[in-house]
C-alpha cells in the first residue's frame, strides 16, 4: 500500500458507501451513547414522529427503535444503507414503524412542523453543522427536539497534524463552546452537551474495520485506489490514537423554542 495519504475527498462516494456497508456503524457511537442523548429527550409518546437523517444502516436507529413507540424514518442517500437499513429493522422486528427511505439531507420531503425529533450520528457534516441545524429546524414541532453529534475541538489550540487533517476534512469543526451557541442561535435551546467517549471510536468504529479491511481487499486485490482508501482509514485511526485529547465527537441536544 502506498504511504501517501490522500484527503478522504479524493475517493467515489460509492467506494466509501460500500466499505461502510460491512460495519455495523458509519461512525462513532454507541448503544449506550443513543440511550444517553435520548435521555434528554422529554414528551415522546407512541403518535411521535422521528427522524434520523444521514441513518446509515440503522446501527443507532434500531436503538432508538427499542426505546421509543413513536414512527421512525430513516433517511439516507445512499441506496446500499437504506436497503440494509430496512433489513434491520425486519430483524429486529420493528418494520411497522420503522422504515428507511433514500432522500437527501438538504432536499427533506418532510412537511413543517411534522416531527418531534430530528436525530443525526456523525452525519450533519455532510451538510455542515450549523446549515443543518437552521435548515432542518422548520420540521420540528415548536418544543420538539434535535439531537445530533458532531466532531469538535476540545482545545482552543492544537499539533499542526491534526489541524491540518480536519480542516482538509471538515473545516467547520470547531470548539464545543462556539457549537453549542451555533445551537442556539439557529432557535433553539441547548438542553445537553457530551462527548462520546473513547470506546465510541476504539471499539464501536475502528475495531470492527479490521474485518470490512480484509473483507474490502480481498474483493479489490491489486486495485490501487481501495488500497489508498483503506490506507486512509488507517491513517485516520493511528490520528486519533495520537491526538484524542484534542478531539472527539460531541453530542448536541436542542429544543426547538
Amino acid at each position: 500500500m502506498s504511504n501517501e495519504n490522500k484527503s478522504i475527498h479524493e475517493f467515489d462516494l460509492q467506494l466509501i458507501c460500500e466499505y461502510f456497508t460491512h460495519v455495523e456503524r458509519q461512525g462513532p457511537g454507541s448503544p449506550e451513547v443513543t440511550q444517553k442523548a435520548l435521555s434528554f429527550v422529554e414528551g415522546l409518546t407512541p403518535q411521535s414522529r422521528m427522524a434520523d437523517i444521514g441513518c446509515g444502516t440503522g446501527g443507532q436507529t434500531m436503538v432508538l427503535a427499542a426505546h421509543t413507540s413513536g414512527q421512525i424514518t430513516g433517511v439516507d442517500l445512499f441506496p446500499q444503507f437504506i436497503d440494509l437499513f430496512n433489513a434491520n429493522a425486519r430483524k429486529t422486528k420493528v418494520q411497522n414503524r420503522v422504515k428507511g427511505i433514500v432522500g437527501s439531507m438538504d432536499n427533506l420531503a418532510f412537511q413543517n412542523e411534522e416531527l418531534d425529533l430530528i436525530w443525526s450520528e456523525g452525519a450533519i457534516y455532510n451538510i455542515g453543522f450549523e446549515r443543518g441545524l437552521n435548515e432542518w429546524r422548520k420540521f420540528l414541532k415548536t418544543g420538539g427536539y434535535i439531537a445530533v453529534s458532531e466532531v469538535s475541538w476540545f482545545t482552543d489550540e492544537r499539533p499542526r497534524e491534526i489541524e491540518d487533517f480536519w480542516m482538509d476534512a471538515y473545516p467547520q469543526i470547531d470548539t464545543i463552546p462556539k457549537k453549542a451557541a451555533q445551537m442556539q442561535n439557529a432557535g433553539y435551546i441547548p438542553v445537553a452537551t457530551f462527548i462520546l467517549p473513547d470506546n465510541c471510536w476504539t471499539e464501536h468504529f475502528y475495531a470492527p474495520q479490521a474485518v470490512a479491511d480484509e473483507i474490502f481487499l480481498k474483493k479489490y486485490a491489486g486495485n490501487k485506489t481501495a488500497e489508498e482508501f483503506i490506507a486512509n482509514q488507517r491513517h485516520e485511526k493511528q490520528l486519533y490514537h495520537k491526538y484524542k485529547a484534542f478531539y472527539g465527537y460531541v453530542f448536541y441536544i436542542g429544543k426547538k423554542i
